[in-house]
């Protein structure tokens, strides 16, 4: 019976996609000398999220989705972040292989909310591996489960992500909203001759604040 550990070696962009993508780099060892066919991976990635400190701007950004600081404790559960599957090629004692992982940028999905509130440090990840190994030690195929236990863990810098993202969307974020929104927003920009949707929300915030001041001012007035 073959016995397979995993090792997450690194992480970068993956070059030439359509969508933002992590690479993350897989070393494969069969530890009892025995040679494998193939490999028919599937990888589960999750955050860990309270494995790692956070700045006071971090956590104001994390507050929607973990709450007040105090909390933490309860309130910080592991994040999906993907699952993925690959083929691995017939290898003898160790080989290397790639995880694709296209990355959301989509704000009201967990783990794009957790990833774009981080600065910098590391981003601490957890990967479950499961499958199904095929050989044939006396000429005879056999297939064997990967065991539910095999896993390993990696700590990817939060630099790795942001450059994966700002190759695609420079300077950039997403927001979703409903079709009525944004009749709306259409509405006032075309109002205003705004150039863009970044001015119309920039002028639209300006607007809250200039009445909010105003209000401010007229019920501290005696």
């Amino acid at each position: 019976m073959a016995k397979l550990i995993f090792e997450c070696t690194g992480a970068s962009a993956a070059p030439y996609t359509a969508t933002p993508t992590l690479l993350f780099r897989l070393n494969v060892t069969e530890s009892l000398g025995e040679r494998v066919d193939a490999v028919a991976l599937r990888c589960q990635i999750r955050i860990e999220p309270h494995k790692r400190r956070y700045s006071p701007d971090e956590a104001r950004r994390l507050h929607d989705l973990f709450g007040d600081t105090e909390r933490w404790a309860e309130t910080v559960k592991a994040i999906q972040l993907a699952a993925v599957s690959v083929m691995v090629p017939a290898f003898t004692g160790q080989t290397e292989v790639g995880l694709e992982v296209q990355c959301t940028y989509d704000l009201e999905v967990a783990s794009g909310r957790y990833l774009q509130g981080l600065d910098d440090g590391t981003i601490p990840l957890l990967l479950l591996f499961s499958g199904t190994v095929f050989t044939s030690p006396d000429g005879r195929l056999r297939v064997e489960p990967i065991p539910w236990s095999s896993e390993a863990s990696y700590r990817m810098p939060v630099s790795v992500w942001q450059d994966v993202v700002n190759e695609h969307f420079p300077g950039s974020a997403w927001l979703r909203c409903s079709r009525e929104t944004l009749d709306e927003l259409s509405v006032f920009k075309a109002a205003h001759a705004l150039p863009t949707w970044d001015a119309t929300l920039t002028a639209l915030l300006a607007n809250q604040r200039a009445n909010g001041t105003a209000s401010g001012t007229a019920g501290g007035t005696p």
